[in-house]
């Protein structure tokens, strides 16, 4: 059994929390014109920040699965988790959404909509894992220069990919191995760089500074797009914009240099951790009810969001992590979570 990497942990124990910041942010940032400014632009400065953290549960993956050497009993075991979880809680949302909150949906559209949309990570999730057997044979049978070759073509086509798209249009054939989405190449990105970490030459402020003004750029962008459309404008949000993927390799990096990429922590802080890290998956999965219900009582404008942001996603934190340490107590509980 390998040893746990308390780097990435912690970049997964950062992820979930802002996770939650990003979906508390999406209701007030969706609220322009009925609030004031500058609770606007607080609650978009915060989503931009917390926009990592999709890329990093993604790289993160790629990081821990990528060039392994896995039975095929394990993969399946992966795989039917995540589409076990992916069933179960398209039905709790759907009779969530359907009885509780009034909303319509058509259970005709499930295969390709999920019944909440932050559900779309499993359906993300679930072709990619059934591929990793074969990705991971990819990757373990790579030369360095291959390795590079390869990540500067699937680099290439992510951009160009967002470029044709920034313009209206859309590739007539994506490139195969990654897709018409970003998210398998995030994968890549997480194992590449976890695998040469080391031998980057840049300096973590210079890393630091990338991050920043990267997430500078697409919160002034994004600002900008929205004052002129008077409307909530989040093209610029989305995980495959370039200066997005700067961000977010850029903390990524920065995190598992880190203390050499060895950081200690004592045995009781370990533990804190890894409970908080087990229940990150279930704690993704479960917030958006407690969420939900929260809005369903309360509109953006009731509450000013500098109260609001950092006291509700506080709040989600710690109701869905008790709920989910609750649910793992029992054995069907850590099979959907």
């Amino acid at each position: 059994m390998r040893e746990k990497n308390y780097n990435l942990e912690l970049v997964r124990m950062i992820s979930f929390i802002f996770v939650i910041a990003i979906h508390v942010t999406n209701y007030y940032c969706r609220a322009w014109g009925k609030i004031p400014q500058e609770e606007y632009v607080f609650s978009l400065a915060v989503n931009v920040v917390s926009r990592m953290s999709v890329p990093c549960f993604l790289m993160i993956s790629g990081a821990l699965l990528l060039g392994r050497d896995e039975p095929v009993k394990k993969h399946l075991h992966r795989t039917l988790h995540f589409l076990t979880a992916l069933i179960v809680w398209d039905a709790v949302y759907y009779l969530w959404n359907t009885y509780y909150m009034r909303s319509e949906f058509d259970l005709k559209e499930i295969l390709y909509v999920p019944a909440e949309a932050h559900l779309w990570y499993l359906y993300a999730m679930v072709p990619i894992y059934l591929a990793m057997p074969f990705l991971q044979i990819l990757c373990r049978n790579m030369n360095i220069r291959m390795e590079r070759v390869f990540m500067v073509i699937t680099s290439g086509a992510v951009l160009f990919t967002w470029l044709l798209r920034f313009m209206g249009a859309k590739p007539y054939y994506d490139l195969p191995i990654i897709g018409d989405k970003v998210y398998v190449w995030y994968m890549f990105a997480g194992y590449y760089l976890m695998k040469y970490r080391r031998k980057f030459r840049i300096r973590q402020r210079t890393l630091a500074l990338i991050c920043v003004l990267s997430m500078a750029v697409t919160f002034g962008v994004t600002w900008g797009a929205t004052s002129v459309m008077d409307k909530h404008c989040d093209t610029q949000l989305a995980y495959s914009t370039p200066f997005a993927i700067l961000a977010a390799c850029a903390f990524f990096l920065f995190m598992i240099r880190l203390g050499d990429g060895r950081l200690q922590f004592s045995e009781r802080t370990r533990k804190i951790i890894d409970v908080f890290c087990g229940c990150s998956f279930g704690i993704y999965l479960i917030h958006p009810i407690y969420l939900d219900n929260y809005k369903k009582h309360l509109a953006a404008a009731d509450v000013s969001a500098w109260i609001i942001v950092p006291l509700l996603t506080a709040a989600l934190v710690v109701v869905s992590f008790l709920s989910v340490w609750l649910l793992r107590r029992v054995k069907i509980g850590r099979k959907i979570t």
